[in-house]
């Protein structure tokens, strides 16, 4: 056993696979079979021909794990080379003296494959630790390591370790680290003061960090499935509540896009006016929102007349200084619907990946742009007749014309912006293609009026239309909106979507307000979800496959509990699925058996072994090891959201209530409370500890799952200023609770519910509902 063991650290020796030693008669175990073709059948012998690269190995992996956290979380290269110089330099002269055959052979396992990727990606400079350099060149030979880093690396270099780095614990607290968390944890709340209430209406303020956020605005047409709802209103929710706890003054605006032919297509179904379907949906989408708790500032629409006003100005302010164009341009029109038909509704073949189900303006498969004449075996998706050409005067965005000036502010925000990589490479795509003038009229009838004579039978294109939303509805909100919408000195615009709405985003209405020349604030930070899928299959509104907010809601599962899943599962970096048996399993693993665990043991403590009040804390050096370990936790978590990662800086919380799960299991205060006065005081340090870091816990999970935080805070009767002073100055893990602080009665009420709920009933949740209040989507199911 221990030579297997061995053999998992580094695989240049291998235990035989036979049980039978060629040369051998009977069965003789343990034996080794050596490079050089050898056994070896002594425990003492085979321990013996580890020993040298053993401690060779052990000497390098503590310190490399903490020069990996440096380097790959903290952007520290330079610093984390420096941890590793003793150890590598002693790999070198022990390679250099052939005294290590675990390193000095030619056969590897994937454990030193990975480990050996590691270093030489980070931590071996040119010119030195000769030897190793060596033993990475002849295992990059190795047909094995070519192919792991053909199919994990390329173009992405140390990135690929982040989430590998993410889920490790943080590496042990140097005596100076502890120390110094101690200190810090020593200072309290002493100086800190409660963060503001809200006053509406919200307005920049001189001297402090003004971010407007908007995510995209929903299509009113229908009921929001879960994709929608994460990639757009609850990302953006989850950074607005962030940013109030780090101090910022936030403005959150959304509301719904009422325009367009979906509209009266949708009201020709329900036979109702399109005015009437707005108003319908948009209540719905309100109910829905408010249910997720997403705490807008202000949710609108775009069926008021502040809209019409501002994207006519815009529009005569670009016709004025030239950029926009006439043309003629050859439409697709159903003579069944006796309509030109809009982009969205006409489908046929993609011209460029001959995807069967493209859209009129944009395939979901590649993502390049199409006119729809150019699809291939159009049908028009109302009555799936095959639709006519025919030639109609339209007005043109000039984006030709535009193009230098939004290369510059691109070059500019992308830099000095956190922009997702995918935002910045759509973006990329579409100048890499070279742009072309965007049509911006529609042959409709809903929709904001081109106020041009010549063109007064025609409605703005959604695209040109739907963003000026964003400054229309903060105008409703407030008439001192062009303090949010014309400051782009003191505003910082975030704009939340998911990845197919980015380059309407990003070019065309960025384009809109460069030519219309009026100091418009611009998008600094574009924050783009890729895809969240259904089970093994898209989500689909048209289709009514997937989760819905309505059902989300009738379910009976409480808000927290889809938002924690939901973020949990955030597309962030890739697409990603909302699956019902992995929510059940997320939420029994995570939010119960780690959070609520920890939670519900560190307020019961106090209660059942201290009366109800927090008992006198005497920090060892273990708890100070804890405090550090926590500290960074925090650090990193704030380090992650502050550039809207919002799925990797949950990751932090849950490792927090880890660290603290595994202190209180280590220490057993419900044993030693039972002891003499030193085990006593050492089960009061123990629970003190622990319940801070409970409290600690609310805040950070405000921004996820606000209602569970607040219940958190009002059982540990948590002073109000413990946000501010753990939040505000970047991270400060501080004895919020002293001890004497009484608490409330602790309660996990609702985590029992929700999780009885979800792990006995999943199916009966997922079927039954659906069943009795859905039937229509049955067959989805």
């Amino acid at each position: 056993a221990s030579a297997m063991w061995i053999n998992g650290i580094d695989g240049g020796l291998k235990i035989s696979s036979e049980r039978v030693v060629p040369f051998l008669s009977r069965p003789a175990l343990p034996a080794l079979l050596l490079p050089s073709g050898g056994h070896l059948f002594s425990s003492n012998a085979i321990c013996q021909a580890f020993v040298d690269g053993l401690f060779c190995m052990l000497c390098v992996q503590p310190a490399l794990l903490q020069a990996l956290h440096m380097a790959v979380l903290q952007g520290k290269a330079t610093e984390a080379s420096k941890i590793l110089q003793g150890p590598l330099s002693y790999l070198d002269q022990c390679l250099s003296k052939g005294t290590t055959p675990c390193l000095t052979e030619v056969n590897y396992d994937i454990c030193a494959v990975l480990r050996s990727l590691a270093l030489s990606l980070a931590f071996a400079p040119p010119g030195e630790w000769r030897c190793v350099q060596a033993w990475f060149e002849r295992l990059a030979g190795e047909e094995a390591c070519q192919a792991a880093v053909l199919k994990v690396l390329p173009g992405k270099g140390l990135e690929v370790l982040k989430p590998f780095v993410q889920r490790q614990p943080a590496p042990a607290s140097s005596q100076q680290e502890m120390e110094a968390a101690a200190l810090t944890w020593s200072r309290g709340l002493t100086a800190c003061t409660e963060p503001p209430e809200k006053s509406h209406p919200i307005l920049p303020q001189e001297g402090r960090r003004n971010l407007l956020l908007t995510s995209a605005l929903p299509y009113v047409n229908n009921v929001p499935h879960l994709g929608n709802i994460i990639g757009c209103v609850l990302s953006a929710d989850v950074f607005a509540r962030y940013g109030r706890l780090r101090g910022w003054n936030v403005l959150y605006v959304c509301g719904t896009d009422e325009y367009g032919t979906a509209t009266e297509n949708k009201a020709r179904e329900e036979g109702l006016t399109p005015q009437q379907i707005c108003d319908k949906y948009h209540a719905v989408h309100a109910e829905i929102y408010s249910w997720f708790q997403v705490d807008f500032d202000f949710f609108g629409r775009t069926t008021t007349p502040k809209q019409t006003e501002i994207a006519q100005d815009i529009f005569w302010r670009l016709h004025e200084r030239g950029f926009l164009l006439e043309d003629t341009v050859e439409q697709l029109r159903c003579e069944g619907c006796r309509r030109f038909l809009a982009d969205r509704f006409v489908e046929g073949g993609c011209p460029h990946c001959s995807y069967p189900e493209a859209r009129g303006d944009q395939c979901d498969k590649c993502g390049k742009l199409i006119n729809a004449v150019e699809l291939k075996n159009p049908l028009c998706k109302v009555c799936s007749k095959t639709p006519i050409i025919q030639s109609s005067k339209h007005l043109f965005l000039d984006l030709p014309k535009l193009e230098s000036q939004l290369e510059q502010w691109l070059d500019k925000s992308t830099a000095a912006g956190d922009w997702t990589p995918n935002a910045k490479q759509i973006t990329r795509s579409w100048l890499r293609d070279g742009l072309k003038p965007r049509c911006i009229t529609r042959d409709l009838k809903w929709g904001t009026p081109v106020p041009h004579p010549d063109f007064k039978d025609k409605v703005f294109y959604v695209w040109f239309d739907a963003p000026i939303g964003y400054l229309s509805i903060t105008a409703n909100y407030t008439d001192q909106w062009e303090k949010w919408w014309k400051n782009p000195e003191q505003v910082e615009l975030y704009n939340f979507m998911a990845k197919d709405n980015v380059p309407f985003h990003s070019v065309v209405f960025p384009s809109s307000l460069l030519g219309a020349q009026d100091n418009y604030t611009l998008v600094n930070h574009l924050v783009a979800t890729e895809y969240l899928n259904y089970e093994d299959t898209k989500f689909s509104k048209s289709r009514g496959v997937g989760v819905f907010g309505d059902m989300a809601k009738d379910t009976g599962v409480p808000s927290d509990v889809w938002r924690f899943y939901l973020l949990y599962v955030r597309p962030e970096g890739q697409d990603s699925a909302f699956s019902w048996a992995d929510m059940a399993l997320k939420n029994n693993s995570e939010l119960l058996n780690n959070l609520g665990n920890f939670i519900n043991r560190a307020g019961m403590f106090v209660t059942k072994f201290f009366e109800g009040c927090v008992p006198a804390m005497e920090l060892l050096a273990e708890d100070k090891t804890l405090l550090a370990q926590v500290g960074w936790e925090l650090r990193q978590y704030i380090s992650l959201m502050d550039k809207v990662k919002i799925r990797d800086g949950l990751k932090h919380i849950l490792n927090i209530s880890r660290h603290g799960n595994q202190y209180i299991q280590i220490n057993e205060p419900w044993k030693k409370i039972k002891g003499g006065d030193q085990d006593r005081q050492r089960a009061g340090t123990v629970t003190g500890v622990s319940v801070n870091i409970a409290c600690l816990l609310s805040v950070l999970l405000q921004p996820y799952i606000p209602t569970t935080s607040r219940t958190i805070r009002e059982q540990l009767n948590a002073p109000a200023a413990c946000v501010s002073t753990m939040l505000h100055a970047g991270g400060s893990f501080v004895c919020s609770l002293p001890a004497g602080h009484a608490i409330g009665t602790v309660s996990t009420a609702l985590i029992a519910f929700v999780f009885k709920r979800l792990a006995g009933g999943q199916v009966k949740v997922k079927v039954g509902f659906i069943v009795n209040s859905h039937p229509k989507y049955l067959q989805d199911e």
